[in-house]
């Protein structure tokens, strides 16, 4: 595989409707020319949310997500974040926030714009995460939302399907978080540490784009590899 266009920070260049994002390697979406960052399907308190129900899996879910995505905001020093809904993973997951990571929510919001998407984990706004709350915004000719919309037409960046991809390299069969594009429409893979992925061969991935004739942002090691969705395997 090539790299499209790698760049020092584990980059690659990704245009919708002739506007140029940058796809970072933690699987962040940035516009340098807005200033605006986007991120997809956090799904905080999602380790919460499982031990409710007797599935035990270690409580560091949502801390660790924010740590990314400090290192994030950090590196490109947004002027507004976008987080595309399913923030929390269910409806209550405001309400289990760590006061630690809370403040940690806070710092990083302080001197930007935040604007959180609902989702549907999370239809609803909440109290007491600082940040707006909106169904999608529109910024120049793209549109953001939690789900890929139905019009063929539109220009778009979404989340919801949690991209993944499995590739065939070196006699070994590798499964990574991608990106998935075609000149109008950009799905994020899913940032939350405990989201998980959806083989871009799926169904659902057909339904958005039409056809195979979409290219995958394969989110490597240390650099994002573009090819084909029709080169990635089903199984």
């Amino acid at each position: 595989m090539r790299s499209r266009q790698k760049a020092a920070g584990g980059e690659t260049q990704v245009v919708i409707d002739g506007t140029a994002f940058i796809a970072d390697l933690s699987g962040a979406l940035y516009w340098a020319d807005e200033g605006l960052l986007a991120v997809a399907d956090l799904h905080f308190e999602k380790g919460s949310a499982f031990a409710l129900h007797g599935m035990l899996l270690p409580p560091y879910d949502t801390a660790s997500t924010l740590a990314r995505l400090a290192w994030v905001i950090a590196y490109y020093d947004p002027r507004i974040v976008v987080a595309l809904g399913d923030n929390f993973h269910d409806r209550d997951g405001a309400t289990r926030l760590q006061p630690e990571d809370r403040a940690a929510l806070h710092s990083l919001q302080r001197g930007r714009d935040w604007i959180w998407i609902t989702g549907n984990h999370d239809p609803q706004p909440v109290a007491g995460v600082g940040g707006k709350f909106a169904r999608s915004v529109a910024c120049e000719n793209i549109q953001f939302r939690h789900e890929p919309g139905a019009e063929e037409s539109a220009s778009e960046v979404a989340g919801h399907l949690h991209p993944s991809a499995r590739i065939r390299q070196r006699g070994r069969t590798l499964t990574r978080r991608c990106f998935a594009a075609s000149d109008r429409r950009l799905i994020l893979p899913a940032f939350g540490a405990y989201a998980g992925g959806l083989n871009i061969r799926n169904s659902a991935f057909a339904r958005v784009f039409g056809s195979l004739a979409f290219t995958v942002h394969l989110i490597g090691d240390r650099s994002i590899f573009s090819l084909p969705a029709a080169r990635c395997r089903v199984e």
